[in-house]
């Protein structure tokens, strides 16, 4: 059984694919979601072996969401618009498949059926990983955008992975190994990153161990497994 997740900023499209993929069997769809950011958190909790995504939504398009993901565990991602002027950017992207509206009952069937040959055979294949400027973050009824420069700190929360700037505190649903990936944050404790361009101190303490004071003055534990790799990457003298 293929494990489903739709996501499309229209109610009806969402509906009607999920009608077409339960009458051709073989499916489970995990559930649906209208934006990406509530998407990428869907994703992370029910881990869905394809996700059928629309290209064009309000504030996070569906590239932009395939730009967030962990490409060690990312799904399958078949997009599903109606402009196919992005057919060569979607496949860029390492789209497993590319589908136009209004869905064709025959096209759907042969995009499941590799999709199952695919994941029978439990093939690898390499993903590329753009890099992301644009952060999201949720809260209050509202998506935020913080462009990654202005985070200083990222370190995991109760909620998700919480973003710490000069200005305060957001949550994004991003995890640490992404924003290790796709952004200039580097890695100095199993569960922070820091900003290198916000570092205005380390502090060396015993045992091996350290503490990075930013600009904004966040404390920040160096554990003793990276601080020769942050002391690499600022290139500072051993």
């Amino acid at each position: 059984m293929i494990k489903a997740l739709i996501v499309d900023d229209e109610l009806h499209a969402r509906e009607a694919l999920e009608d077409e993929l339960l009458a051709l069997g073989g499916v489970e769809v995990l559930g649906q979601c209208n934006n990406a950011i509530d998407a990428l958190k869907a994703i992370n909790q029910t881990r869905p072996d394809v996700v059928f995504l629309d290209i064009q939504m309000p504030r996070v398009t569906g590239l932009e969401l395939l730009a967030m993901l962990d490409p060690a565990t990312m799904p399958k991602v078949v997009f599903v618009t109606a402009y196919d002027e992005f057919a060569v950017q979607a496949f860029e992207e390492n789209a497993f498949d590319y589908l136009l509206k209004p869905v064709e009952t025959g096209r759907l069937k042969k995009s499941l059926e590799k999709l199952t040959r695919e994941l029978s055979q439990k093939h690898d294949y390499q993903v590329i990983t753009p890099a992301l400027d644009l952060l999201p973050c949720a809260g209050h009824n509202r998506i935020t955008l913080i462009p990654h420069q202005e985070v200083e700190v990222a370190r995991t929360a109760l909620s998700g992975v919480a973003l710490l700037t000069a200005k305060g505190e957001s949550t994004t649903h991003l995890s640490l190994k992404v924003l290790e990936d796709k952004t200039p944050l580097i890695r100095c404790h199993r569960q922070y990153l820091v900003h290198p361009a916000t570092i205005r101190e380390i502090q060396l303490l015993d045992n091996g161990l350290a503490e990075v004071i930013t600009q904004s003055a966040y404390v920040v534990p160096v554990s003793r497994r990276y601080l020769k790799t942050l002391k690499d990457k600022l290139g500072l003298c051993q």
